[in-house]
């Protein structure tokens, strides 16, 4: 097995609270500098900008896992990463379909544009990302396994938008991927005061919204070579691949 590092929670400038230097060729010399191997481009509720930065990461030896943190009804923030061009447009078709529709105010939000690799802005998005969709957890989870998808709880320690932090419990017929701590707690720490997750696999990273966060912490995966699949099958512990989480 090879072992790649790998950052899953990036946001760039589609995102209202991502900054505007958070462009596709920041976001990836940011990560060729901290050897990143795998990243993961996760806006709020939009996946427009990722397959740019998939394309573009090509020069840079970098394998780049396209996809959106969904805001479920709950508010809670999860990771959902998509095989497939075919299988990322449908799903940001349920995006569009379910975001519970909030005219953004870029001068008090944020902007919510898409560039394209000369960074010159190809499309802004109207509606707030950063609201929640009208599916709960449940819902948004078992959609993104019908189509195949990768799906994560973010930042599940955190006191707010979180899994634990909204419910105070994983709900018993939730069939998360993995779940993702963030980069302010350790696993040993974050599992010794919560012992109910010993069963799931566990991922951290950056959920970088600066070109400086990008990084900051990293999952190793160890698998045969980059891949979907194989990045699915560590994520589970199958076939002698998994996921190191300091």
């Amino acid at each position: 097995m090879n072992q790649y590092r790998a950052d899953l929670h990036i946001h760039t400038l589609l995102s209202p609270c991502g900054s505007l230097e958070m462009s596709p060729a920041a976001i990836l010399e940011a990560a060729a500098e901290k050897a990143l191997d795998i990243i993961g481009i996760a806006d709020h509720n939009s996946t427009r900008q990722s397959t740019i930065i998939r394309d573009m990461a090509k020069k840079y030896g970098i394998f780049v896992l396209c996809g959106a943190e969904i805001n479920t009804k709950e508010e809670i923030h999860c990771l959902a990463f998509m095989e497939d061009d075919e299988k990322l447009a449908i799903f940001q078709n349920y995006l569009d379909e379910h975001l519970i529709k909030v005219p953004n105010n870029p001068e008090k939000m944020g902007y919510q544009v898409v560039v394209n690799e000369a960074e010159e802005i190809i499309y802004e998005e109207e509606n707030l990302l950063i609201a929640a969709i009208d599916q709960d957890i449940e819902a948004a989870e078992k959609f993104v396994h019908s189509l195949g998808g990768i799906f994560i709880p973010a930042h599940i320690n955190k006191t707010v938008n979180s899994l634990l932090g909204q419910l105070g419990f994983i709900p018993p017929d939730l069939k998360p991927d993995a779940v993702e701590i963030s980069r302010h707690i350790t696993r040993e720490k974050f599992l010794a005061e919560n012992p109910f997750v010993q069963g799931f696999n566990i991922t951290t990273a950056s959920d970088a919204h600066i070109p400086g966060d990008v990084g900051k912490i990293a999952s190793v995966f160890e698998i045969e070579k980059r891949s979907f699949a194989e990045i699915k099958m560590a994520l589970h512990g199958e076939n002698g691949r998994r996921v190191i989480t300091k």
